[in-house]
């Protein structure tokens, strides 16, 4: 049986995300090794007007998500996998073993600059819930267009979809899917259209930065959550990072692939049990678990149980 840690994107920020990791020291060395990189203090990232920035919600991410797999693993966790949604894929990357986290707190804050400086207002991602994909793809050629662009963003699940696009088509998309059956139509909290060609312009400058920064192989298995495939060589990982922004999250995929590649435990790091209700209906002859509200031996004895603690 193999173990899988996933780590979520935007959307899972919540206010006091920072605050809410147990306070042990190794939780304290990476905010101060984060801080130290940005020449900021980090904790400041959680408040709740922070997190009105892409910047604060895409480090706070990072960092949460660093931080918790890091104590699991100090405990002696040992996954043979590591995947992340959106935002998600740089945590991945650093708990995986190919990216220096004072490197990957640098790119994220760049990241969500440059995200957030293309598409300042009067734009977002917006989930459809009920709809497949064959369905929901009329409905975004009938709307999208020059001055009211939309594309499909996130496979989630087989009938959870996330667009993203303009404020006012969004709104007509939502309106066409709920007339044919969509259950809801959900504006989420992220402020930019990730996950298509909008972003294509602030990926390639992300790039630049990216070129001078060092990777190494994955100690740990890196499962795409853009392309739903193992990446293990350095160059198509920093591909694979770099241009995830404007590229279609097949999150759905991934945790297939995870599956048929002898996955049984799903670990989600924190923030938030979003990944955890989607792995549900991948993993089902399994075990899935979140960090958040779960005790430190409670997640001790489970990972123990399933073969996957050394001690």
């Amino acid at each position: 049986m193999s173990s899988l840690f996933a780590f979520p994107g935007q959307g899972a920020q919540q206010p006091g995300m920072l605050h809410q990791l147990p306070d042990e020291p190794l939780v304290r060395a990476c905010l101060e090794e984060a801080g130290d990189a940005l020449g900021e203090d980090v904790r400041a990232l959680d408040r709740a007007e922070a997190l009105a920035s892409t910047r604060a919600v895409q480090l706070c991410l990072l960092l949460a998500g660093v931080a918790s797999a890091r104590l699991l693993m100090a405990r002696g966790a040992r996954p043979d996998y590591v995947a992340g949604l959106s935002i998600g894929a740089y945590p991945a990357a650093v708990v995986g073993g190919a990216l220096e986290l004072a490197d990957a707190v640098r790119l994220v804050a760049l990241r969500g600059e440059l995200m957030e400086r293309a598409w300042p207002g009067g734009y977002g991602m917006t989930a459809i819930m009920g709809l497949g994909i064959v369905e929901l793809e009329p409905l975004l050629a009938r709307v999208n267009g020059p001055g009211s662009p939309v594309f499909l963003a996130n496979i989630n699940a087989d009938n959870q979809l996330v667009i993203a696009g303009s404020e006012a088509a969004m709104a007509a998309v939502g309106e066409l899917a709920r007339g044919i059956g969509a259950g809801a139509a959900r504006r989420l909290a992220v402020s930019v259209p990730s996950h298509c060609a909008l972003l294509a312009e602030p990926a390639a400058q992300l790039a630049e930065a990216f070129a001078g920064v060092k990777l190494r192989r994955p100690a740990l298995r890196y499962l795409s959550g853009s392309s739903a495939r193992l990446v293990l060589d350095p160059e198509a990982l920093r591909d694979d990072l770099t241009f995830n922004m404007c590229r279609v999250v097949d999150w759905r995929g991934t945790l297939r692939n995870a599956y048929e590649r002898g996955v049984r435990l799903h670990v989600e790091l924190s923030p938030g049990t979003v990944l955890s209700g989607l792995a549900r209906r991948v993993i089902r002859q399994g075990t899935v678990v979140a960090f958040q509200g779960a005790r430190l031996d409670t997640l001790d004895a489970l990972l123990r149980e399933e073969g996957c603690l050394d001690r």
